[in-house]
């Protein structure tokens, strides 16, 4: 199950890497003003480092008026003062590769800020020649918006532009406009943004919500969200077929790719909330397209042991030949893993990812299980998107200094006292915390290829255990998982080793047929070679 193994028959670097999400503001501050920066995070390499991961994917950083967390872009290639310049991302670039660390960048081609001089540009007159490089139409003929396309943000999706009296199509917020794919002049434009940072050394790019790209160019409506359409995306209340994931967005993706195997060693990550059998699509149609379309299975499943091996099968069936898996338990989009599934189960769901093959995501503070931090109206940060986003982007807690270590200011959200109290520097003192399980879980999937290349073999998935055993090259693994607050134990019929336990506690264990589970525990055992 390799894909793009390159010479020498070496597999990709990403086949078999931890990618660890930093969000930048809130991850390290250098400058006292309270928001995370790129100076923050050279600060922090090493941390990355000993926790094992093999890349840092970084949240956008360029010129924004962030109305949205700067996901609206007014300068694709250039840096926030809030971030710091393009010096300092080149001297972050260079620190992570010095240390082995991989760099991927987020990469917004949807929309723009409405800031952008494209933008200007295009609204200043119908004939200037920007016009077309976004989505312009007439006034409905009674009037009003051209048709009732609805925003992903709810309201239109159709802002009225005063000055030529038609409207821009935005499927976020008015603040972003859309972007024309359909225009090779777009096309072309956005190619030179991935070649600005791909020159510069970056190792790929996150790209960010890729059904939106395309519009049905006919304009035909949405249907209502209750009836029935085979896979269809449901958000705003309505089925999105004709305003997602339309058939020439796959195109695009194909020619990114090409463009991505010009060079060397290079990743495309591609964001696609949509039913499994849809996001498979995104691998390639006819030829490649992402490298790893986002698997966000088990944040949509619920937590239960038969429903959860009933998605690692489904998902595992679904992949096309060739193609490679990959698994996120958060980001910065999602509530927190500890605040979803409780911080006992979240140790359990870091075994699960790590321990079922592929690549695996790591959204920063995970590690520490950091939970959601309760924002007040006041205090909240994107009321332009959704009050329910500022919780999990609070900033890292690093230590028992004033404001965790963070900031020397005041932080641009709260951290939060639970948060505080579970702080980098507390966590690596102790050989039990969530921090030192993640380090663990780590090192054990690179010291045994078995665990993230091997054979997936499931055992169990009733009652409240989730079992699997991985194998190759003779080495043999069993994954056990309770998930559930009563012990639990299971039938093996051989002997086996216990290598780790998510309560760090009991390794070396050995069981004669028959295993034993604490309450909320998952464990890796060592079985023999057949």
């Amino acid at each position: 199950m390799t894909q793009g193994t390159h010479e020498d028959c070496v597999p990709p670097w990403w086949q078999d890497a931890v990618i660890y999400q930093v969000y930048l503001r809130s991850f390290q501050d250098s400058d006292g003003d309270g928001v995370g920066d790129l100076a923050g995070v050279i600060a922090r390499l090493d941390y990355i480092v000993a926790l094992g991961a093999d890349a840092l994917w970084l949240s956008p950083f360029h010129p924004s008026p962030l109305h949205d967390g700067g996901y609206d872009i007014e300068d694709f290639t250039s840096v926030h003062r809030l971030f710091g310049d393009l010096d300092t991302f080149d001297r972050l670039l260079t620190q992570a590769h010095r240390r082995g660390l991989k760099v991927v960048l987020d990469f917004v081609p949807n929309h723009t800020s409405d800031r952008h001089p494209w933008f200007r540009e295009s609204r200043a007159t119908r004939e200037n020649s920007r016009r077309n490089w976004y989505v312009w139409r007439d006034p409905a003929a009674g009037g009003g918006p051209p048709n009732g396309w609805r925003s992903m943000m709810e309201g239109s999706a159709w802002t009225r532009d005063p000055a030529s009296g038609q409207y821009y199509y935005h499927a976020f917020l008015p603040e972003q406009p859309d972007l024309n794919w359909r225009n090779p002049e777009v096309k072309s434009a956005m190619d030179g943004v991935l070649r600005f940072w791909l020159d510069r050394g970056v190792d790929g790019f996150r790209v960010d919500a890729v059904p939106h790209l395309v519009e049905d160019d006919l304009l035909r409506e949405d249907p209502p969200g209750e009836l029935a359409g085979e896979g269809l995306p449901v958000q705003a209340g309505v089925r999105h077929a004709f305003t997602s994931d339309r058939p020439e967005t796959h195109a695009v993706a194909a020619a990114w790719r090409r463009l991505l195997d010009g060079y060397k060693d290079r990743l495309l990550i591609g964001e696609a909330h949509l039913p499994a059998e849809r996001v498979m699509r995104y691998y390639g149609l006819g030829s490649p397209a992402f490298h790893l379309p986002f698997n966000f299975v088990l944040l949509n499943t619920a937590w239960d042991a038969r429903a959860l091996a009933a998605a690692l099968d489904q998902y595992r069936n679904l992949l096309p030949p060739g193609a490679w898996p990959n698994w996120v338990l958060g980001n910065h989009d999602e509530q927190r893993l500890a605040s979803r599934i409780g911080r006992e189960q979240a140790r359990v769901a870091a075994m699960l990812a790590f321990t079922a093959g592929g690549t695996a995501f790591v959204y920063n503070g995970d590690e520490l299980g950091l939970e959601d931090v309760a924002i007040a109206p006041d205090e909240a940060r994107h009321p332009d998107v959704s009050g329910d986003r500022d919780p999990q982007r609070t900033p890292m807690p690093w230590d028992a200094a004033p404001n965790s270590g963070f900031t020397t200011g005041t932080p641009w959200l709260p951290l939060g006292e639970a948060n505080g109290a579970r702080n980098v520097a507390a966590q690596d003192a102790d050989p039990h915390s969530s921090l030192t399980l993640y380090r663990r879980l780590i090192a054990l999937r690179r010291a045994h290829p078995a665990l993230v290349r091997g054979r997936f073999r499931p055992k169990s998935g009733d009652g409240t255990v989730l079992s699997y055993e991985r194998e190759d090259d003779g080495a043999r693994f069993l994954v056990t998982l309770n998930i559930g607050g009563d012990a639990a134990s299971a039938k093996l019929g051989e002997p086996c080793e216990l290598l780790l336990s998510t309560q760090l506690d009991r390794e070396g264990d050995r069981c004669n047929g028959e295993l034993f589970l604490r309450p909320n525990e998952g464990v890796v055992f060592r079985l023999r070679p057949r």
